[in-house]
């Protein structure tokens, strides 16, 4: 999970896995396209986006297709904010920790 919260740590891979969302099978270079930044940065980051398991890839002949991956996300998703969907609201509206306390003080001023 760790490789996961690295992959997405970087603007330009979340970039990356939102044009692969739009449309799957994409190629190196059409990944690329009208980024700021070499082929070869582009494969970089692509080389973190599936050693995290994020992007699968398919050889097509002389290309290299690349997939989103949704599976991990989705078990980050049930880790991480799922156990939130059990709490009720009521409870978090109520909430008076630090950040209500200092959002009332700053509307006091």
């Amino acid at each position: 999970m760790t490789n996961t919260f690295t992959a997405l740590s970087d603007p330009t891979r979340r970039k990356l896995l939102d044009r692969l969302s739009e449309a799957g099978g994409l190629t190196l270079g059409q990944l690329g396209e009208g980024l700021p930044m070499t082929r070869q940065a582009v494969a970089k980051h692509l080389a973190v986006l599936e050693a995290a398991e994020l992007v699968a890839s398919h050889r097509d002949g002389r290309c290299k297709r690349h997939y989103l991956n949704p599976m991990p996300l989705a078990k980050l998703a049930r880790r991480w904010l799922g156990q939130f969907e059990t709490v009720p609201l009521a409870a978090l509206a109520g909430y008076e920790g630090p950040v209500a306390a200092s959002g009332a003080e700053a509307m006091a001023s």
